[in-house]
């Protein structure tokens, strides 16, 4: 059937304009992506995502992109959804320090979600590179599994700047090594059976902590320098965002949870993305990594529910056009469903799930219609020809969030199959 004669409006545009690319090796020429320039226009941040985490085609592919956008044009960050405390030593390590084997101490302890091939690709290219690519953590620490990778270096810091509050800080370290889990998912139910004092004494001793940094941020700038002062403040917003966390899954999953509270950890991100972006040169451009459901602009419901305001959402509503959203699924293939388990080392089992075919009114489908393979479509020159209606639905996981996929994201790369990573540990 001719595109002009496609009955549904998206699909027949999709059939004209998505830009098809030809391989997801990320050492080989990178030619193919040379629309992508246009595509993303003059987008300070671009944001690559993923339907899901551990899968094969999507590391790959960004891969690709990050090397295109940094070899092709000029952009001098990667960051990660990755803890923003941890992420220091891992720039450190990109720039040169250490030896190549030491990486694998650095993520010893980390969810593999695909940091560390990128890593080790900056490492190498910035060891001839004339302006070296940084990376930059924007999570809350452990992906909310635990607040000590952000206490004890603001510990550090106090026992030089103001010894007189430590045995603060030491009493939340204290209270949050009793809970201490890999992620959030073996964290969180860990922090539920916790008695309610406890909980509450951990919540006030960080409120108290945060409020005093930014009441004598004089005095302690005049007894360090400010850079050092906005690590240790920012620190201590993630152990407060990652604590109020705590609260909201537990409502949520209690079904007693405000509207939207969620959304703790992506306010957090996205203000981490702002964060390292003030304090780079002039006219930087940040290369951003994370889920689809943090980077797409739209709200996150489920069921008819608002559940969370994703990073995407805060960014846009900052950047404007200067923040650029792409989506990363796949039409067919298998996908790692996360599954709560307490027993294993992150709290999750992973299930290499069988795709089933797209569901009509979703973008894969408009692209499996389409009779596309590995290809791209710019979203904002569908929306700027008024293309409509638009998919209702993307893949997450095996299952589908119910988004208007237009307006969530910018664009959208399709791999014809997906693969789930051999190397993930449950």
């Amino acid at each position: 059937m001719p595109a002009s004669a496609h009955p549904n409006p998206f699909t027949g545009w999709l059939r004209r304009q998505a830009v098809p690319l030809t391989h997801l090796d990320p050492e080989a020429p990178l030619d193919d992506l040379e629309p992508v320039r246009d595509i993303i226009g003059g987008a300070r941040v671009v944001a690559i995502g993923e339907n899901s985490h551990f899968i094969n085609e999507f590391s790959l592919m960004r891969r690709r992109i990050l090397r295109f956008l940094v070899e092709h044009c000029g952009f001098t960050v990667l960051a990660f959804e990755y803890g923003f405390s941890e992420g220091f030593p891992l720039d450190a390590w990109a720039q040169g320090e250490g030896t190549d084997d030491d990486l694998s101490a650095h993520l010893a302890e980390a969810i593999p979600v695909g940091v560390d091939e990128p890593l080790r690709w900056m490492r190498r290219h910035n060891a001839t590179a004339g302006v070296p690519v940084r990376f930059a953590g924007i999570d809350i620490p452990a992906a909310g599994g635990s607040l000590l990778p952000a206490l004890a270096p603001v510990a550090g810091y106090l026992r030089e700047i103001d010894p007189e509050t430590l045995p603060a800080v030491h009493a939340a370290m204290r209270m949050a090594e009793s809970f201490a889990g890999a992620s959030a998912a073996s964290a969180a139910p860990a922090w539920t059976r916790l008695a309610t004092a406890e909980q509450d004494a951990l919540s006030a001793v960080l409120m108290r902590l945060l409020i005093r940094f930014r009441a004598v941020e004089a005095l302690y700038v005049s007894r360090g320098d400010q850079h050092s002062y906005d690590i240790a403040l920012r620190r201590i917003e993630a152990a407060c965002h990652a604590d109020y966390g705590f609260r909201a899954m537990a409502g949520l999953y209690a079904g007693t949870g405000l509207t939207a509270d969620t959304s703790a950890r992506d306010v957090y991100m996205a203000g981490s993305v702002l964060w390292h972006l003030e304090r780079l040169e002039p006219g930087a451009r940040i290369v951003l990594a994370a889920h689809n459901a943090h980077l797409q602009k739209v709200p996150i419901s489920f069921n008819g529910h608002l559940t969370g305001l994703p990073m995407g959402q805060h960014l846009q509503r900052v950047l404007g056009d200067e923040y650029f959203a792409l989506g990363l699924t796949s039409t067919a293939g298998h996908t790692a469903d996360m599954r709560p388990d307490e027993n294993t080392r992150f709290g999750f089992a992973i299930d290499n799930t069988a795709l089933e075919a797209p569901e009509p009114g979703s973008v894969e489908a408009a692209f499996a219609d389409a009779g596309l393979g590995l290809s791209i479509a710019d979203l904002r020159r569908a929306r700027r020809e008024a293309v409509a209606p638009g998919p209702d639905r993307i893949r997450i996981q095996s299952a589908y969030l119910h988004t208007p996929v237009l307006d969530a994201f910018d664009g959208i790369l399709s791999t014809p199959t997906s693969t789930v990573a051999d190397d993930v540990e449950s």
